[in-house]
């Protein structure tokens, strides 16, 4: 299989998808205010991005509203505090993770919506309950993703067994999501690969969400591109869970098409990110996310270490590394 495009060129099927809000979220409960979430939506527009996700349609009767902000929920009230009707362009996008929500309550039928798009989150072991909720957001109108996490995990006939699935669905597209920021190019390039050997057949779109443990987001990302994924996944600041993510100003950089533009995403860091970060709110990559990445690793222990705010990082390596098995 072929590279596809070339460093001079651009390609018009990449899809450029912002996730600030959706995993940066989870470093802050999604307590973002609503000037933040207001200005990274204009951001957005104005550097051409095609999709924004919002954050989670999660169940109230698992996670307490007390708990989170908003977009933990993402109602449609709140969704239409920031964009109105959404008269532009660029599309909304929230997750959903399965047995976490409930979509039958809380997701409108999409004429009723400034909802564009509902992407799935699923282990590969739920993938039935997954292709379940695609099918209905699909019966509502909504375009889908199904992001298969934790694929670094998962044996090979078994994601192929899992794509075949997907595939004879209503899904849109297909996310590879290196989950714990193990996974190297060589291996994105097998896996975008394999991936796209089932997706293609069908007429389906691959996407790209990538955690940057070992600084390999960015990477990733572009070689998954360069061989054929073109929803690509990104966080302005790198904003996400632990490591955080592939960088937005870093893709929009490396991407020729005209239509995008980096210096509103770099205003916006400039006036936001680097605000986020003088009043103590942390990611990125850090030893004991490497760590856990090099052990292909949740990064809750991590997560938990950076909270301590332990330095002791050849211990905490010694500690997980029999977690491996």
């Amino acid at each position: 299989m072929e590279r596809k495009g070339n460093l001079m060129t651009y390609r018009p099927d990449i899809k450029v998808f912002d996730a600030t809000i959706r995993d940066g979220g989870l470093v802050n409960n999604f307590r973002f205010t609503d000037e933040f979430i207001k200005a990274l939506y204009l951001a957005n527009l104005r550097a051409g991005v095609d999709y924004m996700e919002f954050g989670y349609k999660s169940s109230k009767d698992i996670f307490k509203e007390e708990d989170f902000g908003d977009w933990k929920f993402c109602d449609e009230a709140a969704l239409r505090r920031i964009v109105g009707n959404n008269e532009t362009d660029m599309k909304i996008a929230v997750m959903a993770d399965v047995g976490r929500c409930n979509l039958e309550r809380d997701l409108l039928p999409k004429e009723e919506s400034v909802i564009d798009m509902v992407r799935i989150a699923t282990y590969i072991h739920t993938m039935p309950a997954a292709i379940e909720m695609i099918e209905y957001c699909h019966s509502l109108g909504y375009e889908t993703t199904c992001n298969i996490m934790a694929i670094s995990k998962t044996n090979t006939s078994d994601i192929d067994a899992a794509l075949e699935m997907l595939c004879a669905s209503s899904v849109d597209v297909i996310y590879l999501v290196d989950s714990y920021g193990s996974l190297f190019p060589e291996q994105i390039q097998r896996l975008t690969k394999q991936y796209l050997e089932h997706v293609e057949a069908y007429g389906k779109k691959l996407g790209i969400h990538a955690h940057n443990n070992q600084q390999l987001a960015f990477a990733n990302t572009i070689e998954s591109c360069s061989i054929g994924a073109s929803y690509l996944d990104a966080t302005i600041g790198s904003m996400g869970r632990g490591a955080g993510n592939c960088a937005m100003e870093l893709l929009l950089g490396f991407l020729k098409n005209p239509r995008y533009n980096i210096t509103p995403v770099l205003k916006f860091y400039e006036d936001y990110i680097l605000k986020l970060k003088e009043e103590g709110i942390t990611w990125g990559y850090d030893i004991q996310y490497l760590l856990t990445g090099k052990m292909n690793l949740h990064p809750s222990s991590a997560i938990a270490f950076t909270k301590e705010k332990r330095t002791d990082y050849a211990e905490f390596y010694h500690c997980i590394f029999d977690m491996e098995a």
